[in-house]
């Protein structure tokens, strides 16, 4: 009897999980068929290959954007839902409580009201373009039978319909994440409430002439400001830290006569990743490359006729302002002119399942209150942190460029486009099949009436305001250089003389370095050979420490085997090696114990390997390995010993006693998280998403850890999502490559089919790629259409 009970327990279960099953695959996208849906003008045809590419054919460009939102809605419907939400301060409504925090930030931003803004800007064809991306998103929402992706089951709620802005948003997004350069003015003046002038110029190396000594008398301000609970109020993503590659030769160093262009962005991964790879095909083009979902635009690729590719240029464009309040009254706030009101605006920020939450945000004439991010009493009443930020600006035509360039065929139009890019700032390098090669980095930075924005500066002088922009014809730009080549990795892209400020961010050079002596060593370049660059794992920075770090004695056995592999060792961060991760890890304890020792607290936030300081610090400013509470711990040799002591005994504990078992690839994992799946034990388990990968904090190969993170120091959350090499002699067998894979759907095939392949440095053609199933979009017979 109890065994029949159990068994038909178990035939219940077993059906139930079928039939959930059935239900959740009934969320993935039509692929094959006719379907008749409201908007398009004519056919579309959209062929997808066996990685789940698509090509959308249709007669003009309003209809491949409606294509490309139908697609997009399709495969990564829920990724789009997040990001408008997150963008638009609305991750509440769906996750409760803990978002709110967020959703205050972006409130107060103004994000959406900004993209919102942006519309009236926008030309008609522009704006024609977005409208007709979002029917497609709508029309696959109005015609889809079956469940929604399963995040939305989870959480119990479906999506709104789609709106330009919320395409717009997305722009406002990466403006913020790739040039959020606040966070860091925010650390640095946490910092200076504690930290000597000479030590900051120390821990930041582009240290400006201004700040913090003509600033000095800002820090006891700082010290009413609440900076620790801004700064923690502010999500973690905000502020450069991520990298690309790129470069481009011209046709008398390739082998097909034609330019060849590369590119890796490096971005922080996902599941779904970034890119999703596209192809659009109208009787006047074919755009084919990386866009990103939520919007219609290949942001990374080729058309018929020229190629680009982009990096970061970590420009300045945000500047934080201490605002003083007017003493007689706390609705306003003094200003070189006098006392002027706040404007004010209300929100209601829904949380899911608690009373809804009304804030008052306060904007200046510098931009929104910062210090408004705050629960109320949080900080002084003096006074507050207003920010001033390009991506803020209501006359933004970011999307008009984006339009433009993927139209443009040649060098002066594609230039010419860029006049309305505001934002984020890019290193953009291009090719076209004429043979010319350029470079540009357009955007809008500031031109500061004194000062680089290094610190928060007093707002009610005026003496730190920004009094105009670079102009375009200014901005760094050059074509068809005697070299043959452009590069770019985030490093520095000016030469001393050039006459405005746009950043002091830029990345170490090593990877520029590397480039540079790659094409140099093959002077001819084709695809393989650019991607062989791609697969690079030298680490300059490995070279120059490693000699200073091994010049100790070994006090023991074990320390003198790990000192001889490092002796030995090539610099290469490979995955079956063990002496990266001795050398990561130990130079993770030497940098933890230098600055913790010397800074306290204020090394929070700033904690990271730092090659360049470190490097410094055993060479010109060996007084940082002095602990000054315990003077038997003297010179760098103590310090290096003590530290690579802790270093193994961490890596005993965690991969065994076996100092030959310790490979790279084993603490070297590239993780790709969802945000929702992450969030339930079973599911993170059942749908990890991860990969033992080569590369290194500075190698071509990108491969940064999150050294802070004390759980998985190693691991590898930010990389090459995108890699695409593009031969001028034939744009399209331009190969690409993304990961995890083209869809958001865990139940799809394709949701991490790539994975293996991106690591392997596997390439797709997709200009090339066979057909495996067709669905044709048809207009509704009444001939409605947008």
């Amino acid at each position: 009897m109890i065994r029949r009970i159990f068994a038909g327990l178990l035939a219940l279960l077993l059906v139930l999980c079928g039939g959930l099953y059935l239900y959740l695959r009934s969320s993935l996208p039509q692929t094959d068929g006719r379907l008749v849906v409201p908007g398009p003008k004519g056919e579309i045809r959209i062929e997808r290959d066996a990685e789940g590419i698509p090509l959308i054919a249709a007669q003009d460009d309003q209809d491949a954007a409606f294509g490309l939102g139908f697609v997009h809605a399709q495969d990564r419907l829920f990724q789009m839902e997040l990001q408008r939400r997150y963008g638009a301060g609305r991750l509440a409504e769906i996750f409760g409580r803990e978002a709110v925090t967020i959703d205050r930030q972006m409130r107060v931003l103004g994000l959406y009201r900004a993209a919102e803004a942006e519309i009236p800007f926008l030309s008609s064809t522009v704006r024609r373009g977005l409208e007709a991306y979002a029917a497609g998103v709508n029309a696959f929402l109005g015609s889809h039978r079956g469940a929604l992706p399963p995040e939305f089951l989870l959480l119990r709620f479906s999506p709104e319909p789609w709106t330009p802005a919320d395409t717009l948003v997305w722009g406002k997004l990466m403006a913020l994440q790739l040039g959020g350069n606040y966070r860091g003015e925010l650390q640095r003046a946490r910092m200076a409430r504690t930290i000597p002038a000479a030590d900051l110029a120390f821990l930041y190396p582009e240290y400006p002439k201004d700040a913090p000594t003509t600033l000095s008398d800002m820090v006891p301000i700082y010290r009413r400001l609440g900076l620790d609970s801004l700064y923690e109020a502010v999500p973690p993503v905000v502020g450069p830290i991520y990298a690309s590659n790129n470069w481009v030769v011209d046709g008398r160093h390739s082998a097909s006569g034609k330019p060849l262009l590369a590119n890796d962005p490096h971005l922080e991964f996902g599941a779904p990743g970034f890119w999703y790879l596209a192809r659009l095909r109208t009787p006047q083009h074919e755009i084919n490359g990386g866009t990103a979902a939520g919007s219609p635009f290949v942001l990374v690729g080729h058309n018929e006729r020229i190629a680009w590719g982009l990096t970061t240029t970590t420009a300045d464009v945000e500047d934080l302002f201490v605002e003083r309040i007017d003493p007689a009254d706390p609705s306003r706030y003094l200003t070189p002119k006098g006392s002027a009101a706040f404007a004010l605006r209300r929100e209601i920020i829904f949380v899911r399942g608690e009373a809804p939450v009304d804030i008052t945000i306060r904007t200046t004439r510098h931009g929104p209150v910062l210090s408004d991010v705050l629960p109320a009493g949080a900080a002084d009443p003096g006074f507050v942190l207003a920010l001033a930020a390009t991506f803020t600006i209501p006359d933004d035509r970011s999307a008009e460029a984006l339009w433009a360039i993927n139209r443009a065929n040649d060098w002066p139009s594609f230039r010419d486009a860029l006049r309305n890019f505001v934002g984020p700032m890019q290193n953009i390098v291009y090719a076209d099949v004429d043979g010319t090669i350029g470079f540009i980095a357009p955007g809008l930075v500031p031109i500061r009436r004194s000062g680089q924005g290094w610190l928060p500066a007093p707002g009610w002088t005026g003496e730190y305001d920004w009094v105009g922009f670079v102009p375009f014809a200014e901005l760094p730009s050059a074509i068809n250089p005697p070299s043959g080549h452009f590069v770019s990795a985030n490093n520095k892209i000016v030469p001393a003389g050039y006459p405005y400020f746009l950043s002091r961010d830029w990345d170490l050079p090593n990877r520029a370095e590397r480039i540079e002596a790659l094409l140099n060593a093959t002077p001819v370049q084709a695809p393989a050979s650019s991607a062989a660059i791609e697969t690079d794992t030298l680490s300059l920075m490995s070279q120059r420490l490693v000699p200073l770090m091994t010049q100790i004695s070994a006090p023991d056995e074990a320390s003198d085997e790990a000192i001889r592999r490092l002796r030995r060792w090539d610099f290469r961060m490979d995955g079956d090696r063990v002496e990266p991760l001795l050398f990561t890890a130990w130079l993770r304890e030497f940098s933890r114990e230098i600055l913790f020792d010397r800074l306290g607290d204020a090394a929070v936030g700033y904690w990271d390997l730092k090659p360049r300081v470190m490097e410094a610090v055993l060479t010109e400013h060996q007084d940082w390995c002095d602990d000054p509470k315990q003077p038997e711990r003297k010179g760098c040799a103590v310090r290096l010993t003590e530290s690579l002591n802790r270093a193994l005994a961490q890596l005993r504990q965690v991969y065994g006693a076996d100092i030959t078992q310790w490979r790279w690839r084993r603490a070297h994992v590239a993780m790709f998280a969802n945000p929702v799946f992450n969030r339930i034990p079973v599911l993170r388990d059942w749908l990890d998403i991860s990969i033992p990968t080569s590369g290194g904090y500075d190698t071509l190969d990108r491969g940064p850890s999150t050294i802070r993170d004390d759980a998985r120091p190693f691991a590898q959350r930010f990389g090459a999502g995108l890699r695409i090499i593009t031969d001028l002699a034939a744009p399209n067998g331009s190969t690409m490559m993304i990961a995890p894979g083209q869809s958001g759907n865990p139940v799809s095939s394709h949701f991490a089919d790539l994975l293996v392949r991106w690591r392997d440095f596997a390439w797709l053609v997709p200009g090339r790629s066979k057909t495996v199933a067709t669905l044709v979009l048809m207009p509704e017979p009444s001939g409605s259409s947008r």
